[in-house]
């Protein structure tokens, strides 16, 4: 259920739009500029739509993270299932997971022990600090939540089998015909192999003293990572460097010793033969994105969305097809969109923003991309690790805490997506 702040918002919002729509409407020519007053006070009205949507995005976390911790959990992924190894089950206690506080706090490394020098500081973390850590992850990186995710337990790398050769339509014939033979079918395989990420924190040993006492754990069992303890502070900071760091991996990764980009020219990923080429140069029209949608096939409508820069979305927000309709539309407008939280559009598909991807509106270059993104598959390793450095910066009165994951990622099926490059 909507909260009553949310519905506010979600009005202020939709205020916001109406009158920033009808700045633009008070051009008579379409294809005339607006004036420095109006262009000035059609910017602020929508980064004000802009200030309100991330806001109501921040309240609807907020409102999912009080149901994390009243003990409402999502259920996991199909493609993801989780391990039930004894190892894996012995460290998802409440008694494992406190003596890893304990360990991120104090270095003692006691029953945290797994097979490891004892003068290394290495430990495998928790269960709950590994879902915490992909959690966040997903709430960051766009890709993540849409893509499909495998974990690589055992073997180095994941082999997917493919359909490299397509047999021929079958045969009209006789009653007692068989058609005619076909021997075209061929199988391929792709192949997965996780690449470590790592990144190191030092943090104040000061600091770790002042954060108190280590969080505890309730009665549910709910993790209490970020209200207090060091292992919430190191946990939100990994989660970001991994976060921005897979980002930029899954948008233009050359997928050497990284993931392959779905920006990223491939024979092995996304091939030149899905760029739709825009009429400028320099600027995204309206009858590009209507080409780009209408390239890729009907069937991957239902879970397609855009991915373009805030940059690119500035100027799409502006365009009106022949017909004089504009190919953006903002979610919230109406009370029975209010009411089911329906995302922004463009031509009737939804779109994603991100930093990563390109934005330079220069020749030949890429500035956007439609697809479904199920058909970008990510492949994890199972453990993360934490590694604890005390003597390291000891001089400078700090401990290092790096953090370790290994992952891959590629488009598996080139026809899914259709990217959008200027001339």
């Amino acid at each position: 259920m909507q909260s009553e702040r949310i519905r506010k918002l979600s009005e202020a919002r939709a205020a916001a739009f109406t009158q920033a729509r009808a700045v633009l409407d008070s051009v008579a020519d379409p294809a005339a500029a607006l004036t420095a007053e109006d262009q000035k006070r059609y910017d602020d009205l929508m980064a004000e739509y802009d200030r309100l949507a991330e806001s109501i995005t921040a309240e609807e976390r907020a409102v999912r993270a009080a149901s994390d911790l009243a003990g409402i959990r999502p259920e996991p992924a199909a493609a993801t299932p989780p391990s039930t190894s004894p190892q894996r089950a012995a460290r998802n206690t409440p008694e494992y997971r406190a003596e890893f506080r304990r360990y991120l706090a104090t270095g003692e490394q006691r029953a945290l022990q797994m097979d490891v020098d004892a003068s290394g500081g290495f430990a495998v973390a928790p269960q709950v600090f590994v879902d915490a850590l992909i959690k966040f992850a997903d709430n960051l990186v766009f890709v993540r939540q849409r893509a499909t995710k495998y974990r690589v337990p055992n073997g180095a790398s994941l082999g997917v089998p493919t359909l490299s050769a397509d047999p021929a339509d079958a045969d009209w014939t006789a009653e007692l015909a068989i058609g005619g033979e076909d021997s075209t079918m061929a199988f391929g395989k792709r192949e997965f192999r996780p690449y470590p990420l790592a990144k190191l924190l030092k943090v104040s040993n000061k600091l770790i003293r002042a954060a108190g006492q280590l969080p505890t754990i309730d009665s549910d069992d709910s993790p209490d990572l970020g209200g207090g303890g060091i292992d919430g502070l190191v946990a939100d900071r990994l989660a970001y460097k991994f976060a921005v760091a897979q980002e930029k991996g899954f948008m233009t990764g050359t997928g050497a010793l990284q993931p392959l980009g779905l920006f990223t020219a491939s024979a092995d990923g996304i091939s030149t033969g899905r760029d739709v080429a825009c009429a400028s140069q320099t600027v995204i029209a309206a009858d590009d994105l209507i080409n780009t949608k209408y390239f890729l096939k009907p069937q991957y409508w239902g879970k397609a969305a855009w991915a373009f820069h805030r940059d690119a979305i500035k100027q799409v927000r502006k365009l009106k097809d022949s017909n004089g309709q504009y190919v953006w539309s903002p979610g919230g407008i109406g009370q029975a969109s209010l009411a089911q939280g329906a995302p922004d559009t463009i031509l009737d598909l939804p779109f994603f923003a991100s930093e990563y991807v390109p934005n330079t509106f220069t020749t030949g270059l890429y500035t956007g991309l439609l697809g479904d993104f199920s058909y970008y598959w990510i492949a994890d390793a199972l453990d993360m690790t934490v590694q604890r450095l005390v003597e390291l910066y000891a001089a400078t009165n700090q401990t290092g805490f790096i953090g370790r994951m290994e992952l891959d990622g590629m488009p598996v099926l080139e026809e899914a997506f259709a990217r959008v490059k200027m001339a």
